[in-house]
């Protein structure tokens, strides 16, 4: 038996009801999913309840982490710690599947690896309501395309599941693919039928009039830590940390509560790395932190006194003081409560945090 795991935030209905239909119209029934809603907006919430509420195989995980970094490696090992099914696929909650998906992922199964090509559909024909074989493919996935991924349960809870370094979006799945090829599995590319296809959707976390967390480089960093990953030839990660932790409602609740300590600074580069010196001596408080950028006539004489070699300011662009944060956040205190919210046009940041 196969369980699914399908990772959620703020995707559009209907969308996700396309998925959940063409499983439901699976030929082989012999499967489960597990759907994990990792934190989408509070109008969402209910929706999204109220739609896997009409599929006896799902199992809904509701995370309260709207405010924090998308995390797909957390929501999919919250779902394999679970998981007691010999294999295990990571899925998309954006694709719809052929009738026969079961039926041929069953038969694929083994100690090995396998992952399957997409079919990418254009805006106009993601909007049609038909069969799956009457969905026009607008280009083809090839080889880098490791979304949806079918392994040995076991062997994956073994390497503690996906890094959960990962956060924002790109190289998890391709990392977890080096990592089961570093344990000496064999990776089979399923190319001679095209099995899913991929809804076409807006990119919206990358608004920049969206307050959400996205930190400006964070794919890059994505990138080269999977490349030492690679050169290292790890298979174990997670190591110091409560991977596929689930997050506590009652824990989250306390973000809603008047923090027990709330700091208000500038951007200036020292008071920053106080700032989160600091983080590792908070216990058992809620921290609430606002930092405000100054404007430019005090940037401006700050750097005069600079010139002038008198005492001054050394002011950060608010982009690299939101990157330094998070980035703390990713390194050091991912499974705790926060909430993060950066305002680019009004130059503010908002960041609470429940230690």
């Amino acid at each position: 038996m196969i369980t699914i795991v399908l990772t959620y935030r703020n995707r559009e209905l209907r969308i996700v009801k396309n998925c959940l239909d063409s499983l439901k119209a699976q030929t082989n029934k012999d499967f489960k999913v597990v759907l994990v809603d990792y934190g989408s907006n509070a109008e969402l919430v209910e929706g999204i309840k109220e739609v896997a509420g009409n599929y006896d195989f799902i199992t809904l995980i509701s995370c309260p982490v709207s405010g924090q970094l998308w995390s797909k490696c957390r929501a999919i090992n919250i779902a394999l710690k679970q998981t007691e099914t010999p294999y295990f696929m990571v899925g998309d909650i954006d694709l719809i599947f052929h009738p026969n998906f079961i039926t041929i992922a069953s038969d694929l199964a083994s100690e090995n690896v396998v992952y399957f090509q997409y079919g990418f559909l254009s805006e106009q024909e993601s909007l049609l309501k038909q069969e799956f074989e009457a969905f026009d493919i607008d280009f083809l996935g090839g080889l880098e395309v490791t979304g949806t991924t079918l392994f040995p349960t076991e062997t994956l809870k073994s390497v503690n599941g996906y890094d959960e370094f990962y956060h924002g979006w790109g190289a998890e799945d391709t990392d977890i693919h080096i990592r089961m090829q570093n344990l000496g599995l064999n990776l089979t590319f399923y190319d001679k039928a095209v099995l899913v296809k991929h809804q076409w959707h807006a990119k919206a976390y990358r608004s920049k009039d969206s307050t959400a967390p996205f930190h400006s480089t964070l794919e890059r960093a994505n990138s080269n830590y999977m490349t030492v990953t690679e050169k290292t030839k790890r298979t174990k990660v997670n190591l110091n940390t409560d991977w596929g932790k689930l997050p506590v409602k009652e824990d989250y609740a306390k973000l809603d509560l008047e923090p027990s300590l709330t700091l208000k600074i500038k951007p200036v580069d020292f008071y920053i790395t106080a700032l989160i010196s600091q983080f590792k001596n908070y216990k058992d408080e809620t921290v609430r932190i606002e930092i405000t950028d100054v404007d430019k006539k005090q940037k401006i004489i700050q750097k005069v006194k600079q010139k002038l070699n008198k005492k001054h300011f050394n002011y950060l662009n608010m982009e690299i003081v939101n990157n330094l944060l998070l980035e703390t956040i990713i390194n050091a205190y991912r499974n705790i409560p926060y909430n993060y919210k950066f305002n680019r046009q009004k130059g503010k940041i908002v960041l609470t945090l429940v230690f």
